[in-house]
């Protein structure tokens, strides 16, 4: 707004300054010479009243015949009259140029010959002056107001640079509520009673209840922090100030702890309002970590914001919302209370949750009738409120790329392959290769199926590269996995070296293949006996992970135990990862019949299902006849519910078979 008053009135300093110059030309025209006609017979008559006062008459300097040019003075016909202004001239100015033929010394020639009599008034002089000199004055004027004003912007722009960042939202503009938010019901109790207090104050006050100062939401990335303080806003309907926490940092010293003063001066004066800081670990990092001690950039931020938030002047009816997955490294003065009071945690959602989430995404996608969102939920274990709104928008551009008017399940089952998985790579195999992948992944999926298929049930197999991966073997777990027992552990190292002992049994040597294999059976072998005391060393956490709170990524592991206690760890490991080989390796040759035909099965079809694996394992089905005959009815049951579907959408189709043929 305010920008917009300064163009208005800079428009309006030019818009007078044109006119002003309008009115000077229109003034210097009146007094501008004033031309008049006059012919040689007028001139004659004239000279006979005696009228001319001087007269002069020159030959052609190039020596030209009967060419004169005549000049000289004429009495002013209107000087000395009553009406005539004090101003008028007596004499006026006359020329003339041409031939003329001389006889008895009276011209004779064009008595209609045009004569140009120029009449000046005693202002013209200072016109020419003016005009003479308006040019360049308008240039330096028009030069100075271009350089002062840049000077101004440029002073502006220094005392910008400690203006807040905060955006205010205005809350009819793409207005989220708590109805837009899913899977996370407990945060939204905790944050509800701000909402609470904001719309009725009263009923906290009058038993003594204070509203919190602020909320840190916690929670790893794409679980709805920011969308939660958004239906925050949405719900409350007071002022909301958004801001990131790299908004406050810029390459000037003090220039963060001016933005955040700013900001909350701005705040105290739509009190009562709400203020976001999304990802505060920007800003609020553990003080002293750095080396700029206590005079780096970031910490003066931090001290400044830390005021602000609980000092002297406090900030009364002004509720701080932050944001980060990082609360392990933010500054314990911001967490205490009377900053941060309260402490909200945003996890990853339950079945129930990923459902709910589902629905709400699914309000602008046309879905067909097969889509099951409770199974799609089930399928996709771990996932976060943004991986859902993926998976649903993936299947939405697999749909339309194939033209459907709706969304399948088949098409939501691409899309969770495609995200979880990576896209499909057809890449040209020989048969040798194709052979080594389809026995790999079967080993893989047996050994799963026959040891821990009411947990980890596999969903599919495939020897279809796909991301990094040249197979894949997919588990659909039955519910959410919050703990894991040493069996299921175990178990999961036994199927994940299962590939790599197929090799060797199948072909008598392994391949570079099982890395990543190897990497996760180590991983989880170690963490059993370093962090969950699973081993012969007991209830003893050996070394402290230096890792992400929420993400789970070790950056480190400090050591604290000697050279004998490392080696013991070390053979509990290798004791762990030797006896589940030698179960795979007893299970795969005991069942090498069926790990044939799994293999032969993904050879020629490339991807089987759970079923299929399951009926493989413990040999409901023993030929691959009979699994191409299982693989048939299935692909006629699906054409069947397609054109069943289509049927009900379209019956008059149906019914009229003519017509839809013309």
């Amino acid at each position: 707004m305010k920008k917009r008053k300064n163009q208005a009135k800079t428009l309006s300093v030019w818009i007078v300054l044109i006119l002003i110059l309008m009115m000077l030309k229109f003034f210097a025209d009146g007094n501008s010479p004033s031309e008049q006609t006059f012919t040689i017979k007028e001139l004659m008559k004239a000279a006979a009243n005696d009228s001319i006062l001087s007269l002069n008459i020159r030959n052609d300097p190039n020596g030209g015949a009967n060419w004169y040019e005549v000049n000289g003075y004429i009495q002013n016909p209107r000087f000395g009259k009553e009406d005539a202004p004090a101003d008028t001239p007596r004499k006026l100015p006359f020329k003339f140029s041409g031939t003329i033929l001389e006889d008895n010394y009276q011209i004779l020639t064009s008595p209609t010959a045009p004569w140009t009599i120029s009449e000046k008034s005693a202002g013209s002089v200072w016109s020419n002056v003016f005009f003479t000199f308006l040019p360049g004055l308008l240039i330096v004027g028009v030069i100075f107001f271009l350089i002062s004003r840049q000077m101004r912007a440029s002073s502006k722009m220094g005392m910008d640079f400690g203006k807040s960042r905060a955006r205010l939202l205005s809350p009819d503009k793409d207005r989220t509520t708590f109805d837009d938010v899913a899977g996370c019901d407990e945060a939204k109790e905790e944050v509800a009673e701000i909402v609470d207090f904001l719309r009725t104050p009263e009923k906290f006050r009058k038993i003594g209840a204070k509203i919190p100062k602020g909320i840190l939401m916690m929670g790893p990335p794409g679980t709805g922090k920011t969308l939660l303080a958004r239906a925050i806003a949405g719900e409350a309907n007071v002022p909301f100030y958004s801001i990131s926490g790299s908004d406050f940092m810029e390459m000037f010293v003090g220039v963060g702890a001016a933005r955040v003063r700013d900001m909350f001066e701005q705040a105290r004066k739509n009190a009562p309002c709400l203020i976001f800081i999304d990802e505060i670990d920007a800003v609020g990092r553990q003080r002293g970590a750095g080396m700029g001690g206590g005079h780096d950039e970031r910490e003066q931020t931090l001290n400044s914001l830390l005021t602000e938030m609980d000092g002297f002047d406090g900030h009364e009816g002004i509720i701080i919302i932050a944001a980060t997955n990082r609360p392990d490294v933010l500054d314990s003065a911001l967490l205490r209370p009377g900053r941060f009071d309260r402490q909200v945690v945003i996890d990853t959602p339950d079945a129930k949750g990923r459902e709910e989430i589902l629905k709400i995404h699914a309000r602008k996608i046309k879905l067909d009738e097969s889509v099951d969102l409770e199974k799609v939920a089930r399928l996709c274990p771990g996932c976060s409120g943004a991986d859902l709104a993926n998976l649903l928008n993936e299947g939405a551009i697999t749909a339309a790329r194939r033209n459907s008017p709706t969304v399948s399940m088949e098409d939501i089952n691409i899309a969770r392959d495609k995200v979880f998985f990576g896209r499909e790579r057809r890449r040209l195999m020989d048969d040798d290769q194709k052979k080594l992948i389809a026995y790999h992944e079967a080993g893989h999926a047996l050994t799963q199926c026959a040891l821990d298929d009411n947990n980890m049930p596999v969903h599919k197999v495939t020897i279809i590269p796909r991301g990094q991966s040249l197979g894949s073997t997919m588990f659909l777990p039955k519910r959410d996995t919050l703990t894991e027992s040493k069996t299921s552990l175990l178990n999961q190292i036994c199927s994940t070296l299962g590939g790599r002992v197929a090799e060797e049994v199948v072909f008598g040597e392994v391949t570079n293949g099982a890395a990543s294999d190897i990497k996760q059976a180590t991983k989880i072998a170690r963490k059993m006996i370093c962090d969950w005391g699973m081993g012969s060393l007991g209830p003893i956490a050996l070394g402290e992970n230096q890792e992400h709170i929420f993400l789970g990524k070790e950056i480190a592991r400090d050591r604290h135990f000697s050279e004998k206690t490392a080696q013991q760890i070390d053979d509990e490991i290798k004791g762990i990862i030797d006896f589940q080989e030698n179960r795979a390796r007893e299970l795969l040759t005991k069942k090498r019949a069926q790990l044939d035909l799994m293999s032969q099965a993904l050879i020629e079809f490339e991807t089987i299902d759970g079923d299929l694996v399951k009926d493989i394992v413990f040999e409901k089905v023993k030929t691959l006849d009979e699994i191409k005959e299982i693989l048939a009815k299935k692909e006629a049951k699906k054409e069947s519910q397609a054109q069943e579907q289509t049927m009900a959408k379209n019956p008059q189709a149906f019914e009229n078979p003519a017509a839809t043929q013309a």
